[in-house]
């Protein structure tokens, strides 16, 4: 199956890429990159791949990769008439990992999820046309299935029209699943709904830290806001990233839809404390579920400070994390664990060395430069 992919520059894109390149030797990946030329889409990757590999293998693997310029926000992707002929004849299936993340922002959302989301299904059902497409696979997220409180959801009861979103984000990300549905052969479409997915069981280093300084602070308060029965449905980024490009490749999918999340073994927010304690994170963990209320006003009014307050990002990040954990929600995970057949890792068993590596890093990823020697591959 030969596969155009979206978002490879990015986080979990750097995740699906490494490991589907590393399980199929044979297989040939053209990949959407917003950049001018070949050094500059390479120095991108680079700057994700380097979680997962030595500058050698990088250099190997990007041997069976193509680069194709574009941009999600333009028109037909901003692909060339050149490169977007090459797309039609060598893909057979398209992964569209690419996505905005700003909950804040409907602007960034809708252009973004929307409209970049919807060039990338016309390309498939170009695909389609040409009698080519064997699988269009949506990654989307488990916050479309709006707000809900204390339930073990299922993949198919998910989206429910008349329940209210948690924010743009999630809003535009279910309209993104519809239009997948309505518009290409439901037989070719999957969709893949990761939860709340925060480091890597293997190692403590990371390139994304915006969940994770949320969990990092609600961890250092004197008192937690929460129940401590509470469940968080934290997975962890390496399984997310080796599900999507296990079940993607597959001949025939069990199911359309799959929850990459911790399910019904997700950890409580009293069993995640008594983690961090037993790694001297910490003496003590209070909780407060009376706290919640003050809290969210408190970050409410933290949110309104100008962009620039050293407030403003905490908060941003705050009113993101908050509702997953205090709704207790979780998102039945046996379809990915069936097709697997393994469970991810608890999130008790690695949250101590993240923790500890977002802090002493001030929650930042140093990447290396790409040396100036590096040969590139046309």
């Amino acid at each position: 199956m030969n596969v155009f992919l979206t978002g490879a520059n990015g986080f979990l894109g750097s995740y699906v890429c490494t490991d589907l390149l590393r399980v199929h030797p044979e297989q040939r990946v053209h990949l959407l990159v917003r950049a001018t030329d070949q050094r500059g889409a390479i120095e991108k990757l680079w700057k994700t791949w380097q979680l997962h590999m030595s500058l050698d293998e990088f250099q190997t693997l990007l041997k069976r990769v193509t680069i194709v310029f574009g941009d999600l926000h333009a028109p037909r992707l901003g692909i060339s008439d050149v490169q977007w002929a090459d797309v039609l004849a060598n893909c057979d299936s398209i992964l569209h990992i690419a996505a905005s993340l700003n909950r804040k922002s409907s602007k960034a959302c809708l252009n973004t999820n929307l409209r970049g989301t919807l060039s990338v299904i016309k390309l498939a059902a170009e695909l389609e046309k040409k009698g080519v497409l064997r699988r269009y696979s949506h990654v989307s997220t488990v916050a479309v299935a709006g707000q809900r409180d204390r339930e073990v959801v299922q993949e198919d009861d998910a989206i429910q029209w008349d329940r209210s979103d948690y924010d743009p984000y999630g809003r535009t990300k279910k309209f993104c699943e519809h239009m997948a549905r309505e518009l290409l052969p439901p037989d070719k479409v999957v969709f893949f709904r990761p939860s709340i997915v925060m480091g890597d069981s293997r190692w403590a280093r990371t390139t994304q830290f915006d969940m994770i300084r949320a969990f990092c602070i609600m961890a250092d308060l004197p008192i937690v806001p929460v129940r401590p029965e509470v469940r968080l449905d934290i997975i962890n980024a390496d399984y997310v990233g080796r599900a999507i490009a296990h079940i993607h490749m597959l001949k025939r999918t069990q199911w359309d839809i799959y929850h990459l999340s911790a399910g019904t073994s997700s950890k409580t927010a009293q069993e995640i404390a008594d983690a961090l304690i037993a790694g001297q994170t910490r003496k003590r963990v209070r909780f407060s579920k009376r706290l919640e209320g003050p809290f969210q006003k408190t970050i409410d009014l933290m949110g309104l400070a100008p962009k620039k307050s050293p407030v403003s990002l905490p908060a941003a990040l705050l009113k993101v994390f908050l509702p997953y954990i205090t709704y207790d929600t979780v998102f039945d995970n046996h379809r990915v664990v069936s097709e697997l057949g393994d469970s991810p890792v608890p999130f008790t068993e690695y949250c101590t060395e993240l923790y500890h590596y977002a802090k002493e890093s001030n929650y930042e990823f140093h990447p290396e430069p790409l040396p100036e020697e590096f040969a590139l591959h046309d």
